[in-house]
């Protein structure tokens, strides 16, 4: 597959996912809630600066490029806006004075020419994990979105830069912080985050990007006269208790990937792109309003997998020397153990398994993260990317799922 096509597969899954996401929030915020609390939402921006470190985790980062340059640091600058609950609300007290929004990065390497100045779009969502004291609590925030303007791999001009094979990439973050409320409106924040760069092994190559640093930037949110005393009269919510209980999800996924195979003189890309389609069946049991866990059976079709060359072949590989096994051979079938955490709009998951039907490069055991972007009380938009042993990129998943039996309150 060529890279105008991919990036164009990108833009049209990228913007199904923020199209969905802005349908199920202003959605919700018109119909299930709407004649039950009062100022439903309060809006809110945020600036922030991120001095990173980055880990030197390929020879081009540890000075093998044009310029025998250690690229050690990154500098990025975050515009964010968030919608808040009601101080006081029963979501407010349930979740932690949770908020999300979106999100937009500009980041910098010091090395524009052959990595770029990659802009990050992304969605992200927080909450409080322990107030301190009144005007200080320790809280955590995850972003997930996709980055583009990088200068990726070229074998003619840009041939040192192994490690980002795509122009446009997934970008993964999570970070924890101390919010300091100087005001009942404006706050300032400081911590440690965390960065992922991939393109989920749809394009090759796929070594990545990984960063550490801080964080300090400054909020305002935009609270009216009656959201500051709303928090006088938060005990008038009565939280009801949480009814447990088992649900199930269906989950059916599809992507794409690139692969390589591994000869004599090392690895070569094979000169496609693969289809990869799958599902997820998981009972799962509802232990409070943020936490679920179960199992799940997970099947699989990888057209990548279990590919041989009909003959020894030498330098670049052509689609005429290579052979596809029995249909068979590509599809998996296994179990994974799941657990996710739950929050408005947004569920986070993680999960663990093997295939016990597989042969070859399907016989794995596998990890999968996931977010489910809900859309409506049952149905959601599933984003999640599968990796074998920890650390090799397998596929990435982007479907829809479908949940029953859910007995969530709608307050």
């Amino acid at each position: 597959m060529n890279k105008v096509g991919w990036i164009q597969k990108v833009i049209v899954l990228s913007g199904m996912v923020m199209v969905g996401v802005v349908t199920s929030v202003f959605g919700q915020t018109e119909d299930s809630l709407a004649n039950r609390l009062p100022h439903r939402f309060v809006h809110g921006w945020g600036v922030e600066a991120r001095p990173e470190y980055v880990f030197p985790t390929h020879p081009f980062l540890r000075g093998e490029n044009p310029e025998r340059k250690l690229i050690r640091g990154a500098f990025s600058t975050h515009f964010k806006y968030a919608l808040h609950y009601q101080p006081g609300s029963i979501y407010d007290r349930i979740y932690g004075n949770v908020y999300q929004g979106i999100g937009l990065g500009c980041y910098s390497f010091g090395e524009s020419r052959q990595i770029g100045n990659p802009v990050a779009f992304y969605l992200f969502q927080g909450a409080r994990i322990a107030r301190i004291c009144p005007w200080l609590s320790f809280n955590y925030e995850w972003n997930f979105g996709l980055s583009g303007g990088w200068k990726s791999y070229d074998e003619h001009y840009n041939s040192y830069n192994k490690m980002v094979g795509s122009k446009i990439n997934a970008y993964l973050n999570v970070n924890f912080y101390l919010r300091w409320a100087l005001s009942p409106r404006l706050s300032l924040i400081s911590g440690v985050t965390l960065t992922h760069f991939s393109n989920g092994n749809t394009n090759f190559p796929n070594a990545g990007v990984n960063t550490l640093g801080g964080k300090l930037g400054v909020e305002y949110n935009f609270y009216r006269k009656e959201d500051l005393t709303s928090l006088h009269a938060a005990a008038s919510y009565h939280i009801p208790p949480f009814q447990r209980h088992v649900s199930y999800d269906f989950v059916f996924f599809g992507s794409w990937r690139r692969k390589g195979i591994w000869m004599q003189e090392g690895q070569y890309p094979l000169p496609e792109s693969y289809p990869v389609f799958g599902f997820n069946f998981a009972p799962m049991y509802n232990v409070d309003y943020k936490l679920r866990l179960g199992v799940s059976l997970d099947g699989v079709y990888d057209g990548s997998a279990n590919l041989y060359l009909s003959d020894e072949a030498y330098g670049d590989i052509d689609k005429s020397q290579i052979r596809r096994p029995a249909l068979y051979n590509q599809f998996a079938l296994g179990m994974s153990g799941r657990v996710e955490y739950v929050m408005p709009f947004f569920t986070v998951g993680i999960g663990m398994g093997t295939n016990f039907i597989g042969k070859g490069d399907l016989r794995a055991f596998y990890q999968m993260l996931t977010l489910k972007i809900a859309m409506s009380r049952d149905t959601f938009l599933h984003v999640g990317y599968n990796l074998q042993k920890f650390h090799d990129p397998n596929f990435l998943m982007l479907g829809i799922g479908f949940r029953f039996n859910s007995k969530y309150a709608a307050f």
